[in-house]
């Protein structure tokens, strides 16, 4: 599949963001790991309510929802990333260059970027990081 898409051929994107979550299932086992061992030494004549283990089970599970609702916006982040980034094909940007300098050119195509690379406009057979772009306009 094509990963660039220019004003002469059109191709096919499909947004496939993947998070990685290092840390979610040791947050997970250490949690379990410290509600076993809190049962376990609890004082036999002053026993946890069972009403204290429900409130910790179910503020495991909000932070569990919380992380899948950041996952699913840093998806649709990317998505619209791409999606604004096509819409510059054709069109006259205002762009600083490697030496600070500003430099200005049409866009010709558009390299998506994937979840550890931005999305790149080529220029004049350059380059640019949408991160450098400071204007966009129609072209003449």
């Amino acid at each position: 599949m094509p990963d660039a898409v220019s004003a002469t051929n059109v191709a096919t994107y499909s947004a496939a963001t993947t998070v990685e979550r290092k840390d979610q299932g040791s947050q997970k086992d250490m949690f379990l790991k410290l509600l076993v061992a809190q049962m376990k030494y609890q004082d036999p004549s002053n026993p946890a309510s069972s009403s204290e283990f429900m409130a910790q089970t179910a503020t495991l599970t909000q932070v569990e929802k919380l992380e899948e609702i950041a996952a699913q916006n840093a998806s649709m982040l990317a998505l619209q990333r791409s999606s604004s980034a096509g819409a510059l094909v054709g069109r006259t940007v205002s762009y600083t260059d490697d030496t600070g300098a500003t430099a200005t050119g049409r866009v010709s195509a558009v390299r998506l970027g994937n979840g550890s690379s931005e999305a790149t406009a080529m220029v004049g057979g350059v380059a640019v990081p949408m991160g450098r772009i400071t204007e966009v306009s129609t072209s003449a």
